[in-house]
């Protein structure tokens, strides 16, 4: 009879697993990892000449050029809320707060909205029983919002509010707000946009009755658990019918706009042209054809930028088209030479030409205006970033950073200045101001604490390299050595990995986790990017399609196998780590490596992509429906009796609360094991989402460091 270890949260608390005092390890890191300084929440004003920041409980508007205190922007009695957001109005003389946050899913949630404007502050939308994604008309007299699946318009000088909608109802239908998979996979959650005259509101309607009910019970220390039900839908199932309408606000008229004949698409973008015009993004079901249709006043639409893709088109965002005067846009895509890359289009002429080239990828569109654009790229290395300007006619391009690392930026209006947040793996972050030349004016931030006691302790740092495979190619990478490292003795290794589509974990930038608190035990942390991840090339990125798990997999085995043939490494003692998709990917290690792991920490697992949901799942596996082995044949659920248990111990966490990541992958996971007879840990935290939040972030994190220690 197989002894099924399971360890519930209530084993740390007992100290079942180490003594008190490695209780501290993480905290710890967790402790340096605070001092990393930034600047958060910058917010241009309409001249380019100053920022904003939210400071505590305060808003704070700074100069960018002299070095002087922030001007404080809030009314005293401000300080009685608990300030989680805020937006300027666009002539930037009220300011729209939200106090307290109550989290629906990764980006959703709903709040308290409080408008400020001279030294009054008054609560506003207080009809609403749960507001959301409250936005200001762009002339700045009415903000729209959404209440449960409905949208709503607030007149600021009245305070009257109007119902736009009225058929909204919980998982059945939701106007100007969007639905789970489209709110996780394309990054957005408010589904409306004003027209630039404020006239009309153009918004999604989500039709998500015929989408299967997910059920996720919820515990809450109550006497009686109950379920929370919410429509999700996996791979091949069906999908929300989305709809694209325009309201007239002067006289609440409604109209749907005919977005094609294709009902099972997604349309993952829409608002206005700089001259009025209502344009949209639609992506069939497959996701390799995409396009952006322009409306005339007269009803009549135009395609005026399409791109298609054998496998996909790279995942569309609000970023993926920006406009640069009212004829012209930039386009980001890698279709034409197999990298990311700026091209230039005209609204009726088409395309005008490249604006970048090379074997290097844009991956960030800063800034733009009618002559120039600024954008980060990987020109310089793979794994780092640098800010770079250029004629849109693709002349007179200047690199404007000049550190070796990996950069960030946040830019004024009209690109006069940026914050730039540096760091590389030996340095923490520092943030200053340059103009729009790249010329630095002052610094904001350094993290001189952090800085000198890194030094005072010594504290290993990252070390870059490309690990060669059996193919004869090789992998971007970085390791870990203890402070004390000699290469003649053997250190037992961890791997830790991500490995998801597109995904990148090896960059050169500061950072801190769980597994530098190892390091200082004597391991060596490693960490290597197989085929598949993202950022060198479209060809490198895409050969994953159609079959997750194959290839990345053989490529984690490949980095074991050469770590097992270095004299240092201790054989017997490597594991490896992932979560989420890196959870997949260590437990299909575990399982296929035939014992060459001595453990392995799953958190979070997908267990079968027919599991997952449509969006993410088709767009790099196709539907099951016309892919079934690309979904069945690297199913760790399918391997179950391949683990070797006498040599690979296996701990799988997960949260009952995941609505990403359901916990059903953990419990069929569970089930295969057992049929197979096979013996493994698991970690359960109840009501924790994918995250481990909202009260486990930092015991998921000590638990594996405990963990590790003990087993491998």
């Amino acid at each position: 009879m197989t002894l099924h270890r399971i360890l519930l949260a209530a084993c740390l608390l007992a100290g079942a697993i180490r003594p008190a005092t490695a209780q501290g390890r993480y905290a710890e890191i967790a402790r340096l990892r605070s001092m990393n300084e930034g600047v958060y929440g910058i917010r241009s004003t309409a001249d380019g000449e100053h920022y904003t920041t939210l400071e505590g409980n305060q808003v704070l508007r700074y100069s960018y050029a002299a070095d002087t205190p922030g001007e404080k922007l809030l009314p005293a009695t401000a300080s009685e809320l608990r300030i989680a957001g805020y937006a300027l109005s666009p002539d930037e003389r009220r300011i729209l707060l939200w106090s307290g946050r109550t989290p629906i899913y990764r980006h959703s949630f709903t709040t308290s909205y409080h408008l400020a404007e001279g030294q009054s502050v008054r609560p506003v939308l207080r009809e609403a029983e749960a507001p959301r994604d409250a936005t200001f008309s762009p002339d700045g007299r009415q903000i729209a919002y959404s209440d449960r699946n409905d949208l709503y318009l607030y007149d600021i000088a009245s305070g009257r509010t109007t119902r736009l909608t009225d058929d909204g109802v919980w998982n059945e239908v939701i106007n100007g707000t969007t639905d789970w998979v489209y709110e996780e996979e394309f990054g957005f959650t408010k589904a409306f946009a004003f027209s630039p005259d404020s006239r009309q509101i153009a918004f999604l309607r989500f039709d998500e009755r015929n989408v299967p009910t997910m059920e996720m019970m919820r515990f809450d220390n109550k006497l009686y658990n109950t379920p929370y039900t919410f429509k999700y839908p996996k791979a091949g199932e069906r999908n929300s019918t989305v709809e694209l309408w325009v309201c007239d606000l002067q006289s609440g008229a409604k109209r749907r706009i005919d977005t094609g004949a294709e009902s099972d698409q997604y349309l993952p973008g829409l608002g206005w042209t700089p001259d009025g015009k209502l344009f949209y993004q639609r992506l069939n079901r497959r996701q390799n054809t995409f396009e952006m249709v322009v409306c005339e006043p007269g009803g009549a639409q135009h395609t005026v930028y399409e791109e298609r893709s054998q496998q996909y088109v790279e995942r569309p965002s609000s970023r993926s088209i920006l406009f640069v005067d009212k004829d012209r846009f930039l386009v980001r895509q890698e279709s034409h030479t197999g990298w990311m890359h700026l091209y230039l289009y005209n609204v009726r002429a088409g395309l005008l030409g490249a604006v970048t080239r090379g074997e290097w990828e844009v991956t960030e569109v800063v800034g733009a205006t009618s002559k120039r654009v600024w954008y980060l790229s990987t020109e310089g290395s793979p794994i780092r970033r640098n800010l770079y300007s250029v004629r849109l006619d693709g002349r007179d391009k200047r690199r404007l950073t000049t550190g070796e690392g990996f950069y960030s930026v946040a830019p004024s209006a009209g690109m006069k200045y940026y914050i730039s947040t540096f760091s590389n793996a030996a340095t923490p972050n520092r943030v200053e101001v340059c103009d729009g030349e790249g010329r630095p004016v002052r610094t904001l931030r350094d993290s001189r604490a952090l800085g000198e006691e890194l030094a005072a302790r010594q504290r290993p740092v990252k070390e870059f390299l490309r690990i060669p495979t059996e193919r004869g190619d090789s992998l971007e990478a970085w390791i870990l050595r203890p402070r004390d490292f000699d290469p003649a003795r053997q250190y037992p290794v961890l791997m830790t990995q991500y490995s998801g589509p597109g995904s990148q974990s090896v960059q050169d930038r500061w950072s801190m986790d769980w597994e530098d608190a190892l390091v200082d035990k004597g391991y060596v942390v490693v960490c290597a990017d197989g085929r598949g991840t993202g950022f060198r090339g479209e060809k490198f990125k895409k050969q994953t399609y159609g079959r997750l798990g194959a290839l990345e997999v053989e490529d984690q085995l490949s980095v074991a196998r050469y770590l097992a043939a270095q004299p240092w490494v201790d054989t017997a003692r490597i594991g490896i780590y992932g979560w989420s998709y890196g959870g997949f990917m260590a437990l299909s290690c575990a399982l296929k490596g035939h014992g060459l792991f001595r453990m392995a920490i799953a958190v979070a697992p997908v267990t079968s992509w027919r599991y997952y949901d449509t969006i993410y799942t088709e767009v790099y596996n196709n539907l099951p429906q016309y892919n079934a082995s690309g979904y069945d044949d690297n199913s760790p659920i399918h391997f179950a009796r391949m683990l070797d248990d006498r040599k690979t111990r296996l701990l799988m966490i997960h949260g009952t609360a995941d609505d990403n990541v359901h916990f059903q992958n953990a419990m069929e996971m569970a089930r295969a094991l057992n049929r197979a007879g096979k013996s493994y840990d698991m970690m359960v935290y109840p009501d924790q989402n994918h995250s481990m939040m909202p009260s486990d972030s930092h015991n998921v994190r000590q638990k594996m460091i405990d963990y590790t220690l003990e087993h491998l």
